[in-house]
């Protein structure tokens, strides 16, 4: 009778195990598997506007200044076939602004084009962006220049094959020296109030078209040597600074770059021309001692201002005539 009774005692064991074994399980807690939640949809944000237009030519000068108007000239005839003009600016030094007169220059290779610099007001100054030459006319701050660079592009001739053909009702060629020449008017919507530079108070409102931005990209070249003598040679000129010449320059306009006393320089309207200087002395500004006519006509050294009467100033008078010997008498009666 042992037998059952230990089987009952395993069975009871193995209930209580089995009891102690779903209490344990039941006071166990599963801590759940953390997932991050899924990141929020992409929104797009559209890029800010761009700030005012900022050109990718080189910025060369600053002023906190406005540079004075643009005075008033007559372009001097065209020197020599291929010559392009390139109109005059003010320059500033630092102190002062000084005028670049403009003058007929070679460009650097056959199809350039000259674009000229134009100050632009942008973050409380005055830039100076560079001019440049390529093959195409660039945004020059919508500055009315004249002579065919009247705010956009270049109406004063075109390239034709390895020839430039000038445009005679807009530059000043002489058809008897130079034959590669066309005529076609143009039409200038352009208001002309002389204003020198784009933005700020006063200045032009103009912002550079599509064509313009693309021309921007393109490779360019940097004035000439000659043009950069041109400017040293006006800045080393205090007839040129605006605060002695009221922005009415003597010398506005040349024939060829640094051609500052050669014939055919142009003064501005209302300029003071300088009085002329003895032979063989240089005034300022002019190095090789040339004179200046009261219209403003430049002389070659050694050579006198022309006056009315035709004659040099400064010529040497004859000599006074002398009078004839007194007659004696030849005969008594005659005493």
């Amino acid at each position: 009778m042992k037998t059952p009774l230990k089987n009952s005692f395993a069975l009871h064991r193995g209930v209580v195990a089995v009891l102690c074994a779903a209490t344990l399980m039941s006071a166990c807690v599963v801590q759940p598997v953390y997932r991050p939640p899924p990141p929020p949809p992409r929104v797009y944000y559209p890029p800010p506007p761009p700030p005012a237009y900022s050109p990718a030519v080189q910025v060369e000068v600053r002023a906190t200044e406005p540079p004075p108007p643009l005075p008033d000239y007559e372009q001097p005839p065209c020197p020599q076939d291929g010559y392009l003009w390139t109109p005059g600016y003010w320059h500033w030094t630092g102190s002062d602004y000084y005028w670049v007169p403009g003058t007929w220059v070679q460009p650097p290779q056959v199809g350039f084009l000259w674009t000229p610099g134009y100050w632009g007001f942008v973050g409380g100054v005055y830039g100076w962006h560079v001019g440049y030459w390529g093959p195409h006319v660039g945004f020059y701050g919508g500055v009315n220049y004249g002579y065919g660079y009247m705010g956009v592009g270049f109406a004063g001739g075109r390239w034709a094959g390895n020839s430039f053909a000038y445009n005679t009702s807009v530059v000043n060629v002489n058809t008897t020296v130079i034959h590669n020449t066309y005529n076609q008017t143009v039409v200038n919507n352009v208001t002309v109030n002389k204003v020198s530079y784009n933005g700020g108070s006063g200045g032009v409102a103009a912002m550079p078209t599509p064509q313009e931005r693309a021309v921007a990209q393109e490779q360019h070249v940097p004035p000439t040597p000659m043009q950069q003598q041109h400017v040293q040679e006006a800045i080393r000129n205090p007839a040129l600074a605006a605060k002695a010449n009221g922005g009415h320059p003597s010398i506005a306009a040349t024939p060829r770059p640094a051609a500052f006393n050669a014939p055919g320089v142009v003064g501005a309207r209302g300029a003071t021309i300088p009085p002329p200087h003895p032979a063989g002395t240089a005034g300022a500004g002019q190095p090789n001692g040339a004179h200046y006519s009261p219209n403003g006509a430049a002389h070659p050294p050694g050579q006198n201002a022309p006056v009315p009467n035709g004659k040099p100033a400064g010529a040497p008078k004859a000599p006074p005539k002398k009078a004839p010997p007194k007659r004696e008498p030849e005969h008594e009666h005659d005493r």
